[in-house]
């Protein structure tokens, strides 16, 4: 686990913060850890519904975004507004049970001025819980 301020990075705060542990990061890749716990949204009954996943890959492609920034533009960044966009989601389970934990890799694949493509893969116990692309559009500083 890296020692980061996940608040610093990304602006979700209460339920939607779904990343909890930052495993990994650099200017290509991050690699988070989440557990499923009742506040999460889409929880109903004991799990939640695995579209919940194409949010952790968006979250930690910010995380891998957001220490960029931070990186190059120093502390007093003020960060860029996203449009996210899913180009695919593949989902290999039903549902995801509460307290599940979810090791989620994002990958910068394709970069070009304010348009990135991110793939990102869901582990849960190391299976391959889902595979998504999305597509990122920052604004203009």
């Amino acid at each position: 686990m890296i020692d980061i301020n996940i608040d610093a990075l990304l602006p979700h705060r209460d339920r939607m913060k779904l990343v909890d542990e930052v495993i990994e990061v650099n200017e290509q890749t991050a690699v988070t850890r989440s557990t499923v716990t009742e506040s999460w949204p889409l929880f109903e009954e004991n799990y939640v519904t695995p579209i919940v996943l194409i949010e952790l890959v968006a979250q930690t492609a910010g995380i891998s975004l957001g220490w960029t920034e931070l990186k190059n533009m120093g502390i007093n960044s003020k960060g860029k507004g996203w449009l996210v966009g899913i180009k695919e989601a593949a989902f290999y389970l039903e549902r995801i049970p509460l307290n599940s934990r979810i090791i989620t890799e994002s990958r910068k694949v394709f970069d070009f001025d304010n348009y990135k493509e991110i793939s990102g893969i869901a582990r849960i116990k190391g299976e391959i819980a889902g595979k998504i692309t999305v597509q990122v559009v920052q604004s203009d500083p």
